[in-house]
């Protein structure tokens, strides 16, 4: 077999939920030494993304170089950064740029230059005048994409109208959206049947992160003040939505712990939220189809769920994920991402679209301290 551009790229290779508050269920994992991500990560990857063992591990070794020239350049080019999109198949890290005369700071630095009109601030301008006016019925959400410097607009088929009215009242300009039909509509993961997860009434969700004094899950699995069990605790705040976030208290007998089940018998070790790129790949471990690999394909989606149901500023992936897998986490490596809120149901056709809450904002927002080894 030939070598696939992520290995020419780097020249070669270089739980029981009451004891472990991480990714539920953990029962036949409690007692397993936590592994390092270019280890435990390496199987789903292989799966979900179609790679080899060496190429996985060079992947996650390039994602991390990637991720401190992408903060590097932010810093150095300040307003004329554009933003910056990792492609997995190459291994090539390319910085939009507002200013040609910027380009050189950007090529010697490794990565690939593109100059554009709008860049990422301006789109996420753009989304912002968007969420400022009432989705049309038939619109299922919107988010920037770099790559192509443009707004997507999701509508269901035959429901384009709807969307070009939506952009011209909120004031855009239309030739910085591109709408997209689609035959599906977003819907939350929250699940009302047992199974080996934690419960909110009779709904079944994932932990997401361990926190000092409970863990975070998604805002839609339940209110705040509202009991859980399996581990035991309380929802001490719960927003959704605009956002979908919350945090859950739980009692001294479990003990929140810095892992993530990877469901192939061992965990992953958490040691910080440092934000993963676009374009790169990102792992979920959930409750109902357990640990699944895709790639970021947008930061900053606004998704409609339907029934006034919309949330802003969440990332939307190509992992798979079904209903039950709410609030589960999402790594990438050993940095903590954020949690699921929702997307297309199942995992029959391999990879999907989901969509996840920032965890940062979370932190921020409540004041939580993440566990980390």
């Amino acid at each position: 077999m030939s070598r696939s551009p992520i290995s020419r790229a780097l020249g070669g290779t270089l739980i029981a939920l009451g004891l472990v508050v991480a990714t539920a269920p953990m029962a036949a994992t409690a007692n397993a030494d936590s592994e390092k991500p270019t280890t435990a990560q390496l199987p789903a990857m292989q799966r979900d993304l179609g790679l080899t063992k060496a190429e996985a591990t060079d992947l996650l070794d390039l994602q991390e170089q990637a991720r401190a020239t992408e903060r590097t350049l932010a810093k150095r080019l300040g307003s004329d950064f554009g933003g910056a999109v990792f492609d997995i198949d190459s291994g090539a890290l390319t910085v939009s740029v507002t200013d040609a005369g910027s380009v050189p700071a950007v090529e010697d630095a490794g990565a690939e230059a593109r100059v554009v009109d709008n860049g990422e601030a301006a789109l996420d301008a753009i989304v912002a005048d968007l969420n400022k006016v009432k989705a049309a019925e038939r619109v299922t959400g919107w988010h920037t994409d770099l790559a192509k410097d443009t707004v997507v607009v999701t509508v269901l088929k035959g429901a384009t109208k709807s969307a070009e009215a939506m952009v011209a009242k909120a004031g855009v300009d239309a030739s910085d959206v591109t709408i997209k039909e689609t035959t599906k509509a977003p819907v939350t993961y929250a699940d009302i049947v047992g199974g080996n997860a934690y419960y909110i009434g009779s709904g079944r969700c994932s932990v997401g992160f361990s926190v000092t004094g409970g863990f975070v899950t998604a805002g839609h699995c339940g209110a705040t003040g509202a009991r859980t069990t399996s581990p035991t605790g309380t929802v001490a705040a719960s927003h959704f939505p605009n956002t979908d976030m919350a945090w859950v208290r739980t009692t001294s007998a479990d003990t929140p712990t810095p892992y993530v089940n990877n469901y192939s018998g061992g965990r992953v070790a958490v040691r910080g939220s440092s934000e993963a790129g676009n374009g790169s790949s990102i792992c979920r471990s959930g409750s109902t189809t357990g640990w699944r690999c895709g790639t970021v394909v947008s930061k900053n989606q606004t998704v409609n769920y339907g029934g006034g149901q919309i949330v802003y500023g969440l990332t939307r992936t190509t992992a798979c994920a079904d209903r039950g897998d709410s609030g589960g986490s999402w790594i990438t490596g050993d940095q903590a991402q954020g949690v699921t809120s929702g997307g297309r149901l199942g995992c029959s056709g391999g990879q999907g679209e989901t969509y996840f809450q920032p965890l940062n904002p979370i932190l921020s927002r409540y004041s939580l301290t993440l566990r980390t080894v």
